[in-house]
């Protein structure tokens, strides 16, 4: 679990960054999740977009993700902010 000063920092982090995943109108799916988990091993931190025909609330969307293992850093919008600590490529060092 992130304190507020970790997902204040995570937050500023991510500001720059484009979303790199739309999750649509299928919802969030086992390979939409295992393709986010895919890239949060090498990036540690990503923006995702959920696009305006997606059935899902935002938030269940995030507790779905936070129960695989994800951290949410953010909701604003339609845009989640999600974070996982690397095993082999750790970049970012929380406060």
């Amino acid at each position: 679990m992130l304190t507020g000063k970790q997902k204040s920092y995570l937050r500023s982090e991510a500001h720059h960054l484009q979303p790199i995943f739309q999750i649509g109108k299928g919802g969030l799916t086992e390979a939409i999740i295992k393709q986010i988990e895919e890239a949060l091993e090498a990036r540690e931190l990503i923006k995702v977009s959920i696009l305006q025909n997606c059935e899902e609330d935002k938030n269940t969307i995030a507790e779905k993700l936070q129960e695989a293992g994800i951290e949410v850093a953010q909701v604003i919008g339609k845009i989640l902010v999600l974070y996982k600590e690397s095993t082999e490529k750790k970049r970012i060092v929380l406060p």
